[in-house]
């Protein structure tokens, strides 16, 4: 776990660095909400996913985020929250099946965007990026992915993170 949270640590440094240069980088963190309280409709987080949503913005304490998206779920604000707070942000709303990844590209050109989501809609919005179907459904029980998503013009890079 160390070594992955040094790796983690490193890439973002290196992705920062690049990114200050160049105002036509535009840097997409998306990040699945951590442990929820089970057996709710609109669960909040469990202590131990508070504790754990606190450490992304620890993680990406090195970037000036220009703007956090959450769906309109306790779980995901929840997880939002403390990235929007060290960045003296408010979080922007969004619905999942509604967002238009080219529209979003467009108004967020040289910015770092962080997006909160699910299991099941932040890949999608990784693939709606990348314009192909590379990545599934995350599984319930993994709460730890970063896919890092870069975007220059037409150049889309992505990597995913696990830190589980």
């Amino acid at each position: 776990m160390k070594n992955k949270l040094v790796y983690l640590l490193l890439l973002l440094l290196s992705i920062s660095t690049y990114s200050k240069k160049d105002k036509n980088y535009s840097t997409y963190f998306l990040i699945r909400h951590y442990e929820k309280v089970l057996s709710v409709k609109n669960p909040h987080l469990t202590k131990k996913g508070i504790e754990r949503a606190k450490q992304w913005s620890t993680m990406l304490k090195n970037y000036k985020i220009d703007a956090v998206l959450s769906t309109d779920f306790y779980r995901t604000m929840e997880t939002a929250q403390p990235i929007a707070n060290a960045n003296g942000l408010k979080i922007e709303k969004y619905h999942p099946y509604k967002l238009k990844v080219d529209d979003l590209k467009k108004s967020t050109v040289g910015k770092n965007v962080v997006i909160i989501g699910h299991s099941n809609t932040i890949p999608s919005l990784v693939n709606s990026f990348l314009g192909k179907k590379k990545y599934t459904d995350i599984d319930e029980r993994i709460y730890g992915n970063i896919y890092i998503v870069t975007v220059k013009g037409s150049d889309i890079r992505d990597t995913l993170l696990t830190l589980e």
